[in-house]
């Protein structure tokens, strides 16, 4: 049995924690948006739309190209970024709304940007990233964060994961509201399936990967709109 080092271990759980600078805690993915609708308006439903979301969407895109990015990064040789633009491409044209853009690239552009300030900032893969066309995303730049820590594909995706989880179950809190108890039920189903979400991501062929979501791409865009929010999606 493989067992994960101690120190990439905690570099994990450094990119899965909500601290880390790359501003995940202001964004709720049409969340607040279903809130006003009135389509989640307690615990149960705030955590049955997260479990779908979590099937949905980050098992079937978020993570598979994540999973991606990762095996691509680590093969990645110079000169032979091609792989990676790929992802990225992909990633960046299946937004389904303006501020699902905004936010993969956002969050894409802070975390290389963290990246270049610790102490892989002279890897050369990190410049690569920094570079992607129109911009690093989400998934691709957290799939090299993982291949920097000496983690492996799997854990990446777990801590992927977390991190999402994490974030939206703050999201609800704010949002519907819900207090600390309520959010850490919601916490617990959505640990409970992630493993199961982050092997059904790595067992898909990338020709399977897929972004179709269009319920929820109606209310991010209703949320553009949105008189008074809390969040930037």
């Amino acid at each position: 049995m493989n067992v994960t080092s101690a120190p990439t271990l905690l570099r994990l759980m450094w990119l899965a924690s909500p601290a880390l600078p790359v501003g995940g805690f202001s964004y709720s993915e049409g969340l607040e948006s279903a809130v006003d609708a009135q389509q989640v308006t307690n615990e149960t439903q705030a955590g049955s739309w997260l479990l779908d979301q979590l099937h949905l969407a980050q098992a079937r895109s978020e993570l598979p190209a994540a999973a991606q990015a990762f095996q691509a990064w680590e093969a990645w040789k110079e000169g032979e970024l091609a792989p990676v633009e790929s992802v990225n491409r992909w990633v960046c044209e299946t937004r389904e709304s303006a501020e699902f853009g905004l936010q993969a690239r956002q969050m894409g552009r802070s975390l290389v940007e963290w990246l270049r300030h610790g102490e892989h900032g002279g890897d050369p893969r990190v410049a690569q990233c920094a570079a992607l066309q129109p911009s690093p995303t989400w998934p691709v730049a957290f799939a090299l964060a993982g291949v920097l820590a000496g983690a492996a594909v799997r854990e990446t995706l777990l801590a992927l994961a977390f991190s999402w989880a994490e974030n939206m179950v703050q999201a609800a809190m704010k949002a519907v509201p819900l207090g600390q108890t309520s959010g850490q039920r919601i916490l617990s189903r959505l640990a409970d399936a992630i493993p199961a979400a982050v092997d059904e991501a790595l067992a898909q062929d990338p020709s399977q990967r897929q972004a179709f979501t269009p319920g929820l791409a109606l209310l991010s865009s209703r949320h553009e709109a949105q008189y008074s929010r809390l969040f930037r999606s």
